[in-house]
């Protein structure tokens, strides 16, 4: 007689969230009430990055992760764009780089100071303009340098370079309503999107052409996501015809039927799916919700499989997700989400528990690292490549980060400080300390003195 299993061994089955204290979060956040389906919210190892309300154009708020508690209402945004910010994305590459699009249908890029801003950042290193309508959808290549794709109103979806400023690609023939969101595969050879005609897509760009695409993915009229995982299956969510919110897993090289379909609730809120690569856990926020649930994704029937719910109070009005590599390791962290509230940031963190305290290298596989596989030349040229990847087991330390300098005929050029402001600086320093160990020598001898002669009218 055969028992068959009754629970899926797994080592996420017992991931749990956990809201920080109220001395971390970032209070006093006015959060753009702008109605688009996007994120508000971006986030790597140095910043946080919100949308916020901005009267006479468009601005997001960029804080160091360390800048908790309350922000002060002067505190100074990004805010060179003249409509209201849509969607924002930090360069994978460059933790100093930031994309925004906008309602004044242009694409900026910032670079933001090493220590954050002390002044409101209205200049932009590039505008791309290009687009007739405003732009909800911006996001980086995943290992190609400075390659930027973003996508309007106008149902155009278009690849920049951005060291150059030019338009590489053009692809205004392939979705005939609103697109929703678009997704980069694992090494950036393809992306996947999901549009107002309920239809999914698989695209190649630099081709220009349609590789997949399955219609009435989901039923319902509600928008919806479409995802790359990195085995190059397309996850997605959407509502079906009855308004219920469904998950569902496809294989593109046959979109005819779903592998998996999952239907949620009936709530009507979009579900943002965030997508972890190393540990192939999909976390699912709907926008106005409470709650994060949890799925793991496997090679076996039925491929998705329910993992948790973290419920919490508060609805959410956008959410944030941490690089892999601005996790704590040492506490078993796989993963951070940067909830957003209607005055607040709440980090909320994903937990592992384990009893060791040595480095988990089960949950915590090499992850893609800042360093680009290729050129932006490279990727145009038809060459394509995998993440580069780092070992997260020596708390890794990033290199020196380069300074987006963009030139109209050369690509991106190191700026490196200036070593004689540098210099200068260190040897002011070092003349200050020396004229207070003179000082404090000076000192020493008088009170030695002063001492003896004590000492000597004592005796």
């Amino acid at each position: 007689m055969s028992f068959r299993k009754v629970v899926r061994q797994s080592k996420f089955r017992h991931v749990f969230g956990q809201p920080v204290k109220n001395d971390q979060c970032y209070e006093d956040i006015r959060v753009s009430r702008v109605t688009w389906d996007s994120t508000f919210c971006a986030v790597n190892p140095k910043f946080l990055a919100v949308i916020v309300e901005a009267s006479g154009g468009g601005a997001f708020l960029v804080l160091p992760l360390t800048k908790t508690g309350r922000i002060d209402k002067a505190y100074p945004t990004v805010c060179g764009h003249t409509g209201p910010v849509l969607d924002i994305d930090w360069c994978p590459h460059n933790d100093e780089v930031i994309a925004s699009g906008s309602e004044d249908c242009t694409v900026m890029v910032w670079q933001i100071p090493e220590n954050g801003l002390a002044s409101p950042l209205t200049e932009p290193v590039v505008v791309l303009e290009g687009h007739t309508k405003r732009v909800g959808i911006v996001t980086w290549h995943p290992t190609a340098r400075n390659v930027l794709l973003s996508a309007g109103c106008d149902n155009v979806v278009l690849i920049w370079n951005v060291g150059t400023a030019e338009e590489l690609y053009r692809l205004d023939s392939l979705h005939p309503d609103l697109i929703y969101n678009v997704s980069w595969n694992r090494n950036g050879s393809l992306f996947c999107s999901a549009c107002k005609d309920k239809s999914v897509r698989i695209i190649d760009p630099r081709r220009g052409v349609l590789v997949a695409e399955r219609e009435k993915a989901h039923e319902g009229a509600r928008p919806m996501r479409a995802i790359f995982l990195a085995d190059g299956k397309v996850f997605t969510t959407g509502f079906s015809r009855m308004s219920e919110r469904q998950l569902a897993l496809w294989d593109p090289e046959n979109l005819e039927e779903p592998m998996a379909l999952q239907e949620l609730d009936s709530s009507n809120g979009a579900l943002l799916p965030f997508y972890d690569p190393d540990t192939s856990v999909v976390y699912v926020c709907g926008k106005g919700d409470s709650s994060i649930r949890y799925f793991e994704i496997t090679d076996e029937p039925p491929y998705i499989h329910f993992l948790n719910t973290f419920t919490s109070k508060e609805p959410q009005r956008g959410m944030g997700s941490m690089p892999k590599r601005g996790l704590e390791v040492s506490k078993c962290e796989i993963a951070r989400f940067y909830k957003l509230h209607e005055r607040k940031c709440e980090p909320i963190v994903m937990t592992v528990p384990r009893k060791s305290d040595l480095f988990q290298d089960d949950l915590y596989p090499d992850t893609a690292g800042p360093e680009a596989a290729l050129e932006a030349e490279e990727w145009v040229n038809g060459r394509d490549a995998d993440p580069i990847l780092i070992s997260l087991r020596e708390a890794y330390v990033p290199s020196k980060q380069r300074d987006l300098k963009v030139s109209r005929r050369n690509v991106l050029s190191d700026s490196r400080p200036a070593e004689a402001g540098k210099l200068e600086e260190v040897m002011q320093e070092l003349r200050a300390l020396r004229a207070l160990v003179k000082e404090q020598g000076e000192r020493i001898g008088r009170l030695e003195e002063q001492l003896g002669r004590m000492e000597n009218g004592d005796a």
